[in-house]
């Protein structure tokens, strides 16, 4: 284990922590950087969403209980916390594409708004969970293409299936946290925050309908790079930066269950913005070739074209704030696929991942105020 690493979030070693969708990307980053905190971990998903993933090429099947299974599934879910009894869950499982939930709207809200009902059920019934982080998405604010970012006081919304499903999860955790979760009494109590985040990079994403992805499958292939809405603004960040914050909310919600027990934006500076086309741009030059062609996608699904939060909660209360700057998140997510497609052995690339988690946690990414 890394000695970096060790001395930070103590708080997870040994406790079973369960992550649905943990075959997925951001799922298999947290699986990683949990199994090195000497967590138990549980991962609850669908098979690894595309060919190749992270999952596999960490050989991550190896290092935690791993079982496969829809959140749509009420029962198999329940089974799964009375097997294994988590007391932390970071529920991730999601249909995350904006475009395939036009495609297919019904299947969008049954996994994201009644997956995370049948998470918080299982939860009420079986007493075991003490800590749900439930993380949404940056697009279940109602979008009205202003400039400032949005505060996790604004608004809820969404004009495509997606947005508007995760808006959805976010009135359930309410709905639960009020209705069940409250303490009262002798009774138990669950302490349920949720979390927002931006668009993000990283080593290991093959998603489809994401940029970066599309950009290495491209440029690894020798093709022209195709990118839809090159001005659209997002707020791009490292995937280590919100799953540092889901790890703080963990130890705070520890902390005190009521006053951390709410919503939470997680991204970048408010000045570290950047569009489509700048991030193109950025990933060729770190890439060391390649070429592209913007153009503007008036035929495609709707998609909001500025989109910004505002992290002020999460920096003055929780201590928790960005550690990398896009251009070098780009770097770090650009320097791991090039170890992918240099063919390194699953072992060799577990270990470059933990050293990109530990490189990030040198830089300061929670170590001063997890220590404290």
């Amino acid at each position: 284990m890394s000695k970096i690493i060790e001395k930070n979030l103590s708080f997870y070693a040994g406790k079973p922590v369960l992550i649905t969708g943990h075959t997925g990307f951001k799922g298999s980053w947290l699986c990683t950087w949990l199994h090195e905190l000497g967590a138990k971990v549980i991962g609850y998903a669908l098979a690894p969403p595309t060919d190749p993933n992270m999952f596999e090429a960490l050989g991550l099947e190896k290092k935690l209980v791993h079982l496969l299974g829809d959140v749509r599934d009420a029962k198999r879910l329940e089974s799964a916390f009375d097997q294994y009894k988590p007391q932390i869950v970071f529920h991730m499982a999601a249909q995350p594409i904006v475009r395939r939930s036009y495609r297919e709207p019904q299947t969008t809200f049954e996994t994201n708004v009644m997956g995370t009902v049948n998470l918080l059920e299982a939860v009420r019934k079986t007493e075991c969970a003490k800590i749900v982080i439930v993380v949404t998405s940056d697009k279940c604010y109602e979008n009205r293409e202003r400039d400032l970012g949005y505060k996790e006081t604004d608004q809820l919304g969404g004009r495509d299936p997606y947005s508007s499903s995760k808006a959805c999860a976010e009135l359930v955790v309410v709905a639960y946290r009020s209705s069940f979760f409250e303490s009262s009494g002798d009774s138990p109590v669950v302490a349920i925050a949720s979390a927002r985040a931006g668009n993000v990079v990283g080593g290991g994403d093959w998603g489809e309908d994401r940029l970066v992805p599309d950009c290495i499958r491209a440029l690894n292939a020798g093709k022209e790079i195709l990118i839809r809405n090159p001005a659209s603004v997002r707020p791009w960040q490292h995937v280590l930066e919100p799953l540092s914050g889901y790890l703080l909310l963990g130890t705070k919600l520890h902390e005190n269950c009521v006053r951390f027990a709410t919503a939470w934006n997680f991204g970048p500076s408010g000045n570290d913005n950047s569009t489509v086309e700048e991030i193109v741009k950025k990933v060729i030059a770190y890439w060391g070739s390649g070429t592209y062609n913007a153009k503007h996608a008036s035929k495609e699904p709707e998609e909001a074209s500025l989109l910004r939060l505002d992290c002020g909660k999460a920096h003055e209360i929780l201590g928790w704030k960005p550690t990398y700057a896009t251009d070098e998140a780009l770097r770090e997510t650009v320097a791991w696929y090039k170890k992918f497609y240099q063919g390194e052995n699953p072992l060799k690339l577990y270990d470059y991942t933990v050293e990109q988690i530990a490189k990030y946690m040198a830089r300061g990414g929670y170590g001063p105020h997890l220590n404290e």
